[in-house]
């Protein structure tokens, strides 16, 4: 039921389209998402959550997913990671990924939802820790495309050219606030 309320919302009142399809076959991976511009992104990401089958996980500080409301953050596909601990949030989430026998990881590389020029690069490091590939996918605004890459990412040991290659997918497209992509 909710899979059909998200697809009608998504597809039919916002009038987005998919190109592309996410794996199926790949039980865990990191995909990046962008550009992240507004806060529309994450209702947006959870409408193609459910509206796609996709069942992706995002990360969130643990205070989210304390009662009374933190069930609706978990129902969400949210995982929570303890940032008030000295802990590394990359080996966090590394050790989420070494945990569960499936866990796609939605994140986005900006870091936050204004313009950026460099990206962060936590998820580089998470997808080498985790031994996880990355897939690519834009939200296009001006065209109300959702546009899923259909590569299979594995980094190399030359962040510098990996990142070059993964940012040029995104070239162009505009988000929900377009001077921000």
């Amino acid at each position: 039921m909710i899979k059909w309320i998200c697809r009608f919302i998504f597809f039919t009142i916002l009038g987005w389209k998919v190109k592309g399809k996410f794996p199926t076959d790949i039980k865990k991976y990191i995909l990046i998402v962008a550009p992240h511009t507004s806060w529309v992104d994450f209702p947006i990401a959870i409408l193609i959550n459910y509206a796609t089958g996709l069942k992706a996980n995002y990360v969130g500080k643990a205070s989210l997913f304390k009662p009374p409301f933190g069930f609706i953050f978990r129902a969400l596909g949210g995982a929570p990671v303890d940032r008030s601990k000295s802990t590394n949030l990359v080996d966090s989430i590394v050790d989420i990924y070494n945990s569960k026998e499936r866990f796609i990881l939605g994140i986005s590389p900006e870091g936050t939802r204004k313009k950026v020029e460099t990206w962060k690069t936590g998820f580089y490091y998470i997808a080498k820790g985790a031994n996880v590939p990355i897939f690519s996918a834009a939200l296009d605004f001006e065209n109300k495309t959702l546009i899923i890459k259909d590569e299979i990412f594995i980094p190399t040991s030359d962040k510098e050219a990996d990142i070059k290659h993964l940012r040029a997918f995104f070239k162009g497209v505009k988000g929900k606030i377009p001077e921000y992509s």
